[in-house]
């Protein structure tokens, strides 16, 4: 994408007292007193539009994927005091759409086909596909959250997706995040008695 192609956003300033228009005048009143007819004038002027820069973007998306991150955490530690999971929370924003995001919550190890599998745990405030070949395909924002864990392999530091498991190494993705807690609590125990509480839930 071209530089002048980069999307603009800006920021409207919040209606206070001193912004909002004069009282409309009863327009026969006002045409009967004044000889004038009543045209209202714009409540809002172009000198008022703020543009924000892309970084400005990226931080305010930044803070709301933390707040879910955060939440999603809360919640995941909070079904049972045997299922407890490391809080990572991290984020990036895409970069020539910074109002579009993702976050990781967490990561743990489990046993996939008898088999350790290390995985992470993510939330991103749109919808769209785990490629096989790039992290994410067919970006939509139109269907608001998309929760998924992929497999990872590597080093701390350098890993990758495991696409060993699957092609794109998808454990689980939903756009439900009570589905989406109830798949990171499955992945997190070995217990059949919490597996059946966790499928009721």
């Amino acid at each position: 994408m071209q530089p002048s192609a980069k999307i603009r956003y800006f920021d409207a300033p919040a209606p206070s007292a001193a912004n909002q228009p004069a009282p409309k005048p009863a327009k026969h009143s006002e045409f009967l007193r004044t000889g004038r007819i009543y045209r209202a004038r714009s409540t809002w002027s172009p000198e008022e539009r703020r543009y924000l820069t892309h970084e400005e973007v990226a931080e305010r998306t930044g803070q709301v994927l933390q707040a879910a991150a955060e939440k999603s955490h809360e919640r995941i530690n909070g079904f049972h005091r045997s299922i407890q999971f490391p809080k990572i929370i991290f984020h990036r924003t895409l970069d020539e759409r910074p109002h579009l995001g993702y976050c990781h919550v967490t990561a743990a190890r489990t046993l996939l086909a008898r088999l350790p599998v290390s995985w992470s745990f993510y939330i991103a405030n749109f919808s769209g596909q785990i490629g096989e070949d790039t992290f994410f395909e067919r970006i939509s924002p139109a269907n608001g959250r998309m929760y998924f864990a992929v497999a990872l392999t590597g080093e701390p530091g350098k890993l990758q997706i495991n696409r060993s498991i699957r092609k794109n190494g998808v454990l689980f993705q939903t756009s439900d995040p009570k589905e989406a807690v109830k798949n990171v609590l499955m992945l997190g125990t070995s217990s059949e008695e919490l597996r059946e509480k966790i499928k009721k839930l």
